[in-house]
């Protein structure tokens, strides 16, 4: 079935975009308490909605003739993984970098393990970035491509220590030259906080862009960019997030209707790994600020029962055969039973769509229904910076 193609290439594409390029050895080094990095840089999310592990993604048993509900909420599991992944990079290089022992402003020059190239790292202090006033800020720069556009920069942390809070900007292609030769313009941005609010004890907002689709197998489903917000409350983890891939077309038969927006929220509890999620498909050209907007008019049952009905008629229209509203439901009802809004989830991964398991999910369901995606608009639009 074509959906559930859909479906699953989507997720193994960004899986192997994000995942390949970014596998990273430096997660091996130990970790140097002493100099003035920050300890910390990511949120940790619930396994109930970050199971990076493809596999657990097709346990559930379903009948035949109806969409299982993992291949539905797959790519909500590898989307928030590559969101973590990023961080556990900016959290590596972080690493490494304190073999270095900076304890103070300070600049020097050391040759890759990873490229054998000659990179130059220089930490300054009291440095303005996006309106707001950083302790410090680190630039690490690949020496030969310093005169380039980009002034060869692979890596910008910008960082205040107590309460821990930074920014750290990546581009790949410059710290590892001979893993990222083929994502020359591919970036992301790292916002971290542990700067307690009403809302929320600890938050990270990720975001990607610049990725190639000639890179991503299928290219039709390839992300081009996405950006996620996790918000931590004691046990209680929110997450919201959209991803653009500008080239997916449900319906062969329609040339018009191509590019979606993937968008959800979701909220989970930590410590029982049960967690509550919904999407929506907008286009990926939409500008839609509503969660209504995005989320109900788009729901992805809605969307996938328009692009279904719109594929079936046209396919059997190519045969001469006309199809009665009712033949189309027959079919198509039953298929996407599990698409129901919204999806409920344990650390085994999707259990049922549309109604609550127990009692459990009472909390979460009242949180999502208070959380709103990114514009459409705004994510297909989307650029990261560095500071010059």
């Amino acid at each position: 079935m074509k959906t559930r193609n859909f479906l699953i290439g989507m997720m193994t594409a960004v899986a192997a975009l994000f995942f390949t390029s970014c596998e990273n050895t430096l997660l091996d080094q130990k970790k140097n308490e002493s100099g003035i990095l920050p300890e910390r840089f990511k949120v940790d999310i619930p396994s109930s909605l970050s199971n990076a592990d493809l596999k657990s993604t097709s346990l559930k048993s379903t009948a035949i003739d109806t969409l299982n509900g993992n291949h539905i909420y797959a790519y909500l599991n590898v989307f928030i993984a590559v969101g973590e992944g990023a961080a556990d990079m900016v959290q590596a290089i972080m690493w490494h970098i304190r073999a270095y022992k900076i304890e103070d402003v300070i600049s020097l020059t050391y040759t890759s393990e990873d490229d054998h190239r000659v990179k130059n790292l220089d930490v300054i202090s009291n440095v303005e970035f996006q309106g707001r006033t950083w302790e410090y800020q680190l630039t690490l720069t690949d020496a030969e491509s310093e005169g380039n556009a980009d002034g060869g920069i692979g890596m910008q942390i910008f960082w205040n220590r107590s309460p821990i809070e930074g920014i750290a900007i990546f581009k790949p292609y410059n710290i590892d030259r001979n893993k990222h030769t083929g994502n020359p313009n591919a970036m992301a941005g790292i916002e971290y906080s542990e700067k307690s609010t009403d809302e929320y004890d600890a938050y990270m907002i990720v975001e990607l862009a610049g990725y190639p689709f000639a890179n991503s197998v299928p290219q039709n489903y390839a992300l081009e960019s996405m950006k996620m917000f996790v918000g931590k409350k004691g046990n209680i983890v929110d997450v919201i997030g959209n991803s653009n891939h500008p080239n997916v077309r449900f319906n062969i038969y329609d040339a018009e209707h191509t590019g979606f927006d993937w968008a959800f929220v979701a909220s989970g509890k930590e410590n029982e790994d049960i967690a509550v999620a919904e999407v929506g498909l907008p286009f990926s050209t939409a500008d839609l600020t509503t969660r209504n907007a995005i989320l109900a008019d788009n729901s992805i049952k809605k969307v996938l029962t328009r692009e279904m009905t719109n594929f079936v008629v046209a396919a059997y229209a190519n045969a001469g055969i006309t199809l009665q509203p009712n033949e189309i439901a027959a079919f198509i009802t039953p298929y996407l039973k599990n698409a129901d809004a919204p999806g409920y989830f344990s650390n085994h991964g999707f259990v049922q769509g549309g109604v609550a398991p127990d009692n459990n999910y009472t909390e979460l369901e009242s949180r999502i229904s208070e959380l709103i995606p990114y514009n459409p608009m705004d994510i297909n639009n989307l650029k990261i910076e560095f500071n010059y």
